[in-house]
């Protein structure tokens, strides 16, 4: 993945990536994205780009294991997000959804996440301390909660089901407002011009739509050169 398709990815939406990825293939039926409405902590901030750091938690029961079992098992977990490729992001799995109650996502955690150089996070559980999370981690996640539970984890480095969505370690996730995406292995390389074909085919349209005394006959003829500049 080049610098100058990392920086476009952040500046455009998911819902763009979501049809630049269509435009990459040459067909409808992209289905590699969530389902279900989420909640991001930083809707005004550029998106998430990033390969896929995978674990999963737990958090409404106690954990059964040894004390030194988890302790470990969570030192593991912070090594393993610190020593991935960049950027990278955070895809957790919540096994307790949908009826997950532990905050993973606070002010220490994700501060401690961004220091170590990653993008966001993406997980199906909760995120708490609204207002004191740090600039430039966005956390897209399935609710907001005050509790951290018994929340503990579970598994480092598997593939994980988001909304929907299953992420594999490594995946390129695209992620806001809106939800999340992976984008496929094999449109990577083309994705940059898929990206700048889409925003210049549908200015077109929206050109045409923002003109005074705009009706039928010219949105009609902004259609046509619309399909045409998108084959």
């Amino acid at each position: 993945m080049t610098p100058s398709l990392i920086s476009l990815l952040k500046k455009v939406d998911t819902p763009t990536v979501c049809n630049a990825i269509e435009v990459a293939q040459g067909k409808r039926g992209f289905n590699g994205f969530t389902r279900g409405n989420m909640m991001c902590s930083a809707p005004d901030e550029p998106a998430i780009v990033g390969f896929a750091r995978t674990a999963k938690i737990a958090a409404v029961n106690p954990p059964t294991e040894p004390p030194e079992i988890i302790k470990a098992r969570r030192m593991a977990y912070y090594k393993y997000m610190a020593e991935g490729p960049s950027p990278s992001v955070a895809v957790i799995e919540d096994l307790d959804y949908p009826e997950c109650i532990g905050a993973y996502w606070g002010e220490i955690n994700t501060t401690v996440h961004k220091g170590f150089g990653m993008s966001g996070a993406l997980t199906n559980g909760v995120m708490r301390d609204l207002g004191d999370l740090p600039d430039g981690f966005p956390v897209v996640a399935g609710s907001v909660g005050p509790s951290h539970g018994f929340v503990h984890v579970r598994e480092i480095d598997s593939p994980v089901s988001v909304f929907g969505l299953t992420v594999r370690p490594g995946d390129l996730i695209h992620a806001d407002r809106h939800g999340a995406l992976v984008v496929p292995d094999d449109v990577v390389d083309q994705l940059e011009g898929a990206i700048q074909k889409l925003l210049s085919t549908e200015r077109i349209v929206l050109d045409a739509a923002r003109k005074s005394g705009f009706g039928f006959e010219a949105f009609e003829a902004a259609w046509s050169a619309f399909e045409k500049a998108r084959v």
